[in-house]
């Protein structure tokens, strides 16, 4: 089982040292797959890995409080999504991975624009699957409410590849930590004089210098009316590629996973 050692992390307030644990399977161009806010286990990418590991090389890493990483001692800051950006690289500098193309699903996605805007060399690409541009999601906060206080009323598929990800004593706190920390954000966006602007890149997005497509489900539950559009418009270079027959997670739902294979498949061919 492969883990790397990080002496600290950004992320990981406390914890000395900190074991990320990985997955690494194919050969070939490296891909980065950064997972979602409650984990790899949810929406794997398993159907994508059988596809093409032949030629391509995905890399996998649980950051940390998932999965078999090191979990955290404290709750997440409203910067979490930065800190994790900064622990992805140090784990990619762990690897020896000096470039690849990464792809990140919900805050996943996230995380790799964050990649994107502070480390441009180290991406060939970015896939920005079921992308967040908001802090506040006003049609997400009863989701968001609801699991915080209540992670019990998850349903029971969704609660046996949490606990199989995370572990069965872990993976409610897994949920509560996610959703609680979009409750601050929407929070501080929100407050008057608050810190917080609207969108999660402080308006920089238009900086970014390395290739972008966008990969969303056209039902996504998650997105707010609009979302997807200010965010397109403010990386006016970017591809935007959408799942008629989407929702939160187009490469692992059964309507959708051929399409975004077809997808990845014109994405990795390309240099």
């Amino acid at each position: 089982m492969p883990f790397v050692e990080l002496k600290n992390s950004p992320r990981a307030a406390g914890v000395r040292p900190v074991q990320i644990h990985y997955r690494d399977v194919g050969t070939g161009r490296p891909l980065v797959f950064l997972h979602g806010g409650w984990g790899y286990g949810v929406y794997p990418i398993e159907r994508q890995i059988a596809a093409f590991k032949s030629h391509v090389r995905f890399v996998i890493p649980d950051r940390s409080g998932h999965g078999r990483s090191s979990p955290l001692l404290t709750q997440l800051p409203t910067d979490f999504h930065q800190r994790a950006a900064e622990e992805t690289l140090l784990v990619l500098d762990a690897l020896g991975i000096e470039r690849a193309v990464l792809w990140g699903h919900s805050d996943g996605a996230v995380i790799a624009a964050m990649i994107g805007l502070s480390a441009p060399r180290r991406c060939e690409r970015l896939i920005l699957e079921a992308f967040h541009f908001y802090r506040d999601k006003p049609g997400s906060r009863s989701f968001f409410s609801g699991f915080a206080n209540h992670p019990e009323n998850v349903n029971e598929k969704i609660q046996s590849l949490l606990a199989a990800d995370h572990g069965a004593e872990r993976w409610s706190e897994v949920v509560q930590r996610n959703c609680r920390v979009w409750l601050k954000l929407a929070a501080a966006s929100t407050r008057p004089g608050g810190a917080l602007g609207e969108d999660l890149y402080d308006g920089r997005l238009r900086e970014m210098k390395v290739p972008v497509t966008f990969v969303h489900g056209r039902h996504d539950p998650r997105t707010e009316p609009g979302e997807i559009e200010r965010a397109h418009e403010a990386l006016a270079g970017a591809e935007a590629r959408f799942i008629e027959d989407g929702r939160h997670s187009p490469h692992s739902e059964k309507e959708s996973w051929r399409e975004c294979n077809g997808i990845l498949r014109e994405l990795m061919a390309n240099k």
